[in-house]
């Protein structure tokens, strides 16, 4: 089952033209809305990058990636995307953040794949400065959602000038009529260590920061939504204190943010998993605006992380962990190293 904060989703689903509607009372439907993030586990073509390192992911490399094996893993990614929000949503997720993808070419390919391609999603995308070419990317259905605008933000350490990782990508449009902005991250790797790399990530952390606080200083109301894979847990230092992220939402106020995946990862629940031992590094977190009861505006209902059983290995010493594409250069068929995230909003129905 898929793990769900902090309530149960009521049984009964209402459709209306265009929405789903929740029944939570008797006397009152609200329409549901689902916005996720998936780290989709290095999805590159087959065609050299020269500008980048993508040596490993080439027909005449480790991994032996030829076209076979990436409609495969394009086929694979899209069947999972299909999957989430479908209890909430007939549509799956409105909106949704990736990671570890190369360029347009295989978004592209990856919204025509049959498991999604009746959706029509759209793509957002900018070619980063990562030194393996991979880059943060966001899809949307365009009967939800509408593109308002986008800019693609580098991190850069002003110490480290040869330093090179994933751009930050700002994303702001209309949810059914609410506007919200959508922040898609990747957080540099602990390669090296936890402790050595962790100035990379408070670095990231607080391009994150400024890059909401600039949204609310135009808007204070600003509903933002902070996404991605962020190579630190809810509790790390990064998290807390350089975004300023709490684990409760009455917390949220003036500049905190509230992170609904702190209260998953305090009952052990992770998105992916590192000598026995689980992290929850794939994390939504949202700004005051989104927790507040309002009347006629989405607010926050509760997050979810996707590890149905079909993503998970079922034997041997790591039974559990995510099913990924490879083991080493090894190809086993899987789906990706991490499980998917995605929060539910709800608004009531007039």
């Amino acid at each position: 089952m898929s793990t769900f904060l902090p309530f149960r989703i009521p049984a009964l689903l209402l459709l209306t033209a265009c929405t789903a509607a929740v029944r939570a009372q008797a006397d009152q439907r609200f329409q549901a809305a689902c916005i996720g993030f998936y780290n989709i586990e290095n999805l590159f073509d087959t065609i050299d990058s020269p500008d980048t390192d993508d040596a490993e992911f080439l027909p005449g490399g480790a991994k032996q990636w030829g076209s076979q094996r990436y409609r495969t893993k394009v086929a694979k990614m899209a069947e999972v995307i299909g999957a989430l929000g479908r209890e909430v949503h007939p549509e799956g997720v409105h909106v949704l953040g990736l990671a570890e993808v190369e360029n347009r070419r295989v978004l592209e390919d990856l919204v025509k794949a049959e498991a999604i391609a009746q959706r029509g999603y759209r793509i957002v995308h900018e070619e980063g400065p990562d030194r393996r070419g991979v880059d943060v990317a966001l899809l949307y259905d365009p009967r939800y959602f509408t593109l308002l605008g986008h800019r693609s933000v580098p991190l850069v350490d002003p110490v480290d000038t040869a330093f090179r990782t994933r751009a930050q990508l700002v994303v702001s449009g209309v949810l059914d009529g609410d506007t919200v902005h959508v922040i898609v991250a990747h957080w540099p790797s602990r390669r090296g260590g936890e402790k050595r790399s962790q100035p990379k990530r408070m670095l990231a952390a607080r391009l994150g920061r400024s890059l909401i606080d600039s949204l609310q200083r135009i808007d204070p109301g600003a509903r933002v939504l902070y996404m991605g894979d962020l190579n630190d847990d809810p509790v790390d230092k990064s998290v807390r204190g350089g975004l300023l992220a709490v684990g409760r939402p009455e917390q949220a106020t003036g500049r905190a943010l509230y992170n609904p995946m702190e209260a998953l990862y305090n009952k052990g629940i992770g998105t992916l998993a590192w000598r026995d031992s689980w992290n929850l590094f794939d994390q939504i977190i949202l700004t005051p605006a989104l927790t507040t009861r309002t009347d006629d505006r989405y607010r926050y209902y509760g997050a979810r992380v996707y590890n149905e059983p079909k993503l998970r290995q079922t034997e041997g010493a790591f039974a559990g962990y995510p099913l990924r594409s490879f083991v080493g250069d090894t190809w086993v068929n899987g789906w990706s190293d991490h499980f998917p995230v995605y929060v539910i909003l709800v608004r009531p129905v007039p």
